[in-house]
């Protein structure tokens, strides 16, 4: 029996066909495929803007970039993300501060983040984990007081909606991902949605070198001239990764729907074993279930959560940990974080597994998970 790994993308010959147009075309960068992508991309979630990068990391650059965020400045996020979450900010010269997150849903706790906010206070990175939208009236209602830029790090969160409003309109500036394990793929990818034209403009200028056109709309208008206004980068995303969003794009609706439909059956079967408890869903919002988290109650199996890791991967279940809060990485220590800054997120680390969940997996997998678990726990607590 083959393992099962946590995530893994879904392509079809429809995509394989679509980028094989691409190569077959004149354009393979900076073509008309990128507009096609923003563009649908932006009716899908319902932006005025959006704007293709290479990567969700760039994208997150490109955001901490257009809110200005320069050095000495303080941006407070979330412990419990990827480390690109923390380090666009440290890109611009800025400092992370990090606060910690509610115990039964790992979002950032809205409710400790103005306690953080000092003079340097330049923006809010909020972080919709595992998929499910953060509490954004109050982030809102905080950053307006405050006059904060907010952005959020949607990179787990495309489908998801917050009291009925889709993810990608919900702050200044909305990042997302396109890495093979998220809801759709180009290759690597990411996106940047705003209602802004200037913010907009800002991205789409620092990910073509800080230069003001790309050669395509140079060509339109006949004209060789440009201008580098500021300094920038190459986090252009190619036609061909683009040709591939717009393919997997068709097909976000069905694939949230099955990973929803996967988390449920999870959520039913975990129900009835007591030391495996999943995330808490606010009833006004729906997540897009990107990861499927548990917490372990260690202290009914007798097991470490090492233990219980290593054994489900014996059992072939491809088990992760998402995420080692960031400031325990090393490279934040040697900037002078210390343990103890975010004493939920830091407990919650030492508890939490991520289960498979991706939409090509079928039923008996799903199956086959819950089983493995099952088996697992029953074993650690007969010993």
């Amino acid at each position: 029996m083959s393992a099962i790994p946590y995530g893994r993308q879904w392509v079809t010959e429809e995509d394989i066909k679509a980028v094989s147009d691409v190569l077959r075309s004149d354009w393979l960068t900076t073509g008309p495929k990128v507009e096609e992508f923003e563009e649908a991309f932006a009716a899908k979630v319902g932006s005025r803007y959006a704007v293709a990068l290479s990567s969700g990391t760039a994208a997150l650059h490109a955001a901490a970039l257009a809110a200005c965020i320069g050095p000495e400045d303080e941006v407070i996020t979330t412990p419990m993300t990827f480390a690109a979450t923390a380090n666009c900010v440290l890109y611009q010269g800025g400092r992370p501060v990090f606060s910690d997150v509610e115990p039964e849903t790992l979002l950032v706790d809205a409710s400790k983040i103005e306690e953080k906010i000092t003079p340097k206070t330049k923006a809010i990175i909020a972080v919709d984990y595992a998929g499910q939208p953060c509490d954004y009236d109050e982030l809102k209602s905080i950053a307006k007081r405050h006059n904060l830029t907010l952005i959020a790090d949607a990179c787990h969160a495309l489908g998801a909606t917050y009291k009925g409003r889709n993810v990608g309109t919900l702050a200044d500036m909305t990042v997302f991902s396109f890495h093979p394990v998220k809801h759709i793929t180009t290759g690597e990818g990411g996106m940047v949605t705003t209602d802004d034209p200037e913010l907009a403009k800002r991205v789409r200028v620092f990910r073509n070198h800080g230069i003001t056109s790309d050669h395509r709309e140079r060509e339109r208008c006949g004209s060789w001239f440009y201008e580098m206004v500021d300094l920038g980068f190459n986090y252009r995303l190619p036609d061909i990764n683009c040709a591939l969003g717009l393919s997997q794009l068709k097909r976000l609706d069905q694939n949230v729907s099955r990973r929803r439909e996967l988390a449920a059956f999870y959520n039913e079967a975990f129900s009835k074993i007591e030391a495996v408890r999943p995330l808490t869903q606010k009833a006004d919002r729906k997540s897009s279930w990107h990861l499927y988290v548990v917490k372990l109650d260690l202290s009914k199996i007798r097991a470490t959560r090492k233990d219980v890791f290593s054994s489900l991967r014996d059992e072939g279940i491809g088990v992760n940990v998402h995420y080692i809060p960031v400031y325990w990485h090393p490279y934040y220590q040697k900037l002078g974080y210390k343990k103890g800054l975010c004493p939920v997120a830091e407990k919650a680390y030492e508890e939490i597994v991520t289960l498979p969940l991706f939409c090509a997996m079928s039923d008996s997998d799903a199956a086959q998970v819950v089983s493995a678990v099952k088996k697992t726990l029953q074993s650690s607590s007969s010993r």
